[in-house]
């Protein structure tokens, strides 16, 4: 049986969940990003006393079928820009179609309706997000960045995070390091 957990975006929340499930007695089998697969059925008890548990910690499981698949796409979109080693080669929306075995188009129209953000911006801003901290971890240049995040050019990736932030990257590192100057000299 699997259970959907809404805001499940983490590593962090995948632990909370398992604490959970072990304090409940409850035994399960795979922990994902915004599911987990649960070895028996529930009692309704055991349901119940899991949901309370995970509100506790923000989360939230859930049973509606379009919020599942919402949830869904934004593991898929979370778990693809911030956990895989290499970005997709193919566009996002096959990737995403594939991935969830739905249209793209029905998909991105029922990611806008229920986020009030369209499924693209929403790939750009975990795209300029995971930008952000490659760039403060200092690993790699922007050359770098862009082809791990599927920029078609670095200028692409430039505009793409000045749009978004109102910064170029070079003057958002910038500021980082003139942040941790000050900081040192203190």
């Amino acid at each position: 049986m699997k259970l959907y957990i809404k805001y499940m975006v983490s590593i962090r929340c995948k632990m909370i969940v398992k604490q959970e499930l072990e304090r409940l007695g409850i035994e399960y089998g795979i922990i994902d990003l915004g599911e987990v697969v649960i070895k028996d059925s529930l009692e309704p008890e055991d349901h119940e006393n899991l949901r309370i548990a995970l509100l506790s910690s923000g989360l939230e499981l859930m049973d509606d079928k379009k919020a599942i698949l919402i949830e869904k796409i934004k593991s898929v979109v979370i778990e693809m820009i911030h956990y895989a080693d290499d970005f997709p080669s193919v566009k996002n929306s096959e990737y995403l179609s594939e991935r969830l075995n739905h249209n793209y188009t029905y998909l991105a129209s029922l990611f806008s309706e229920a986020a009030g953000i369209n499924l693209e911006q929403y790939i750009i801003a975990h795209k300029i997000e995971k930008v952000k901290e490659l760039i403060i971890y200092d690993e790699l240049n922007l050359t770098e960045i862009s082809y791990k995040l599927g920029y078609k050019s670095v200028s692409h990736l430039s505009n793409q995070f000045k749009k978004v932030t109102g910064l170029t990257p070079s003057f958002f590192k910038y500021l980082k390091e003139k942040r941790r100057s000050i900081l040192e000299n203190k």
